[in-house]
């Protein structure tokens, strides 16, 4: 089974357990069964071209890739995929899963890694541990908890009553560190901060800078201290210049980044999480954002934002594709779509493939074990009708998801 690391506080169900009601038979460990997988078009996402190949699977991993069949066991389930083809799951990078039916619904888009990037009561703890209990069918769960941010929400404070004489603003180094404590405290496996404004709130200026560069400093020491590494929340410049200057290991956004800016990310390695198809949604009626100042800010920001992939992906900064979404009712964007938005700014199909799978598990530190179609890997693995190479529109209907060896989703026999 996944984990970050090798114990969980079981505390860390507590905050769940408070929005979402679980019976108690789902705990009961989901088994995995040998899997065979035969006539598959495989994209293993380490930049060679299809080949044909059957794959089996067996206790969670990837046990063989077999290009002419005669290794294959004679127990198991096989599943003729009949051509199609086959890649890794999808690492979605930066969303905001705050409940089971959310972390259902990545799941069957291809999702079989998330880093939640914020939610309220740490739910994307709880759901961590759930998921990894195989309490509930959703994809890794990869946890900050809230948001470090001069603004904390009220829930923050129902969770962390100590630090109450903040609640009219988190302002100083010492304020933002205790609380990056307070997120620490419940074994996050990211932090994230904000250096700058929304964009998703018709009343706010995403480039307006909110959080010093002493503040910066703070956040990432703390979690330095633990060994947990920070993204940051930043549109403007300033706040972004500030947060690489600061340590971070991402910048999130990234809409109006200067080239002084995207040459200090080159420098430090810092990682570029776009979330291009999010902007897109704001130029859209319905969805997650549907507001007539958010539709022109959207229409401002949709050209900034691919100017600056296309620029940092001319610096060789390493790009990571996300969704930005909760995987509500509402939401209308997925990862083919954020993979449409980097190949139309620049990125080769394969690339652009690759910033959801490789480049992605690189961010998050667990390139080791999944983002690959390879022997001993974590058997995280989608399927697909056509070449997404050629074919990316394809990548929106996915007919296989097999997460953590476990098949959760099969409509290729149907």
């Amino acid at each position: 089974m996944k984990s970050l690391r090798s114990s969980r506080s079981a505390l860390a169900l507590l905050p769940v357990l408070v929005v979402m009601w679980v019976h108690p038979l789902a705990f009961q460990a989901t088994s995995t069964q040998t899997l065979v997988l035969t006539n598959a078009q495989v994209i293993d996402a380490s930049g060679a071209a299809p080949y044909r190949a059957a794959i089996v699977v067996s206790e969670g991993k990837i046990a063989s890739i077999e290009r002419d069949g005669a290794g294959l066991p004679q127990g198991g389930r096989r599943i003729d995929l009949k051509g199609k083809f086959l890649l890794p799951g999808f690492i979605d990078a930066h969303v905001h899963i705050g409940d089971r039916m959310q972390a259902r619904r990545a799941l069957l888009s291809g999702v079989t890694t998330a880093r939640s990037m914020g939610t309220s009561n740490f739910a994307d703890v709880g759901l961590r541990e759930l998921v990894r209990r195989g309490g509930i069918d959703g994809p890794e769960i990869l946890a900050v908890g809230y948001h470090v941010r001069p603004g904390m929400s009220d829930a923050f404070f129902l969770d962390e009553p100590p630090l109450f004489e903040m609640m009219e603003g988190v302002q100083g180094a010492d304020a933002f560190r205790r609380v990056t404590e307070a997120n620490l405290s419940r074994e996050v496996d990211f932090i994230k901060v904000v250096a700058t404004d929304r964009a998703g709130l018709p009343e706010t200026d995403p480039r307006r800078q909110i959080t010093t560069l002493e503040e910066l400093e703070a956040v990432v020491e703390a979690a330095d201290r633990k060994g947990v590494p920070v993204a940051c929340h930043a549109h403007g410049d300033e706040g972004a210049r500030a947060a690489v200057l600061a340590g971070v290991r991402s910048i999130e956004h990234g809409t109006y980044l200067s080239d002084e800016t995207l040459r200090l990310m080159k420098e430090r390695g810092t990682f570029l999480v776009p979330t291009v198809a999010v902007v897109r949604d704001l130029t859209e009626a319905d969805g997650d954002y549907d507001n007539p100042i958010l539709r022109m800010r959207g229409r401002h920001m949709l050209p900034r934002v691919h100017s600056t992939v296309r620029r940092a992906h001319a610096m060789g900064i390493p790009i990571v594709a996300s969704t930005d979404t909760g995987y509500g009712p509402r939401s209308l964007v997925r990862m083919g779509h954020d993979i449409q938005e980097l190949i139309l700014c620049g990125l080769t199909p394969m690339q652009a493939l690759q910033a959801a799978t490789v480049r992605a598990a690189e961010l998050l530190g667990i390139a080791d074990r999944t983002g690959r179609l390879k022997e001993g890997f974590e058997a995280d693995l989608i399927a697909v009708e056509q070449n997404p190479l050629e074919v990316v529109d394809t990548l929106q209907d996915v007919l296989l998801v097999i997460s953590d060896g476990r098949l959760v989703l099969n409509r290729v026999e149907q």
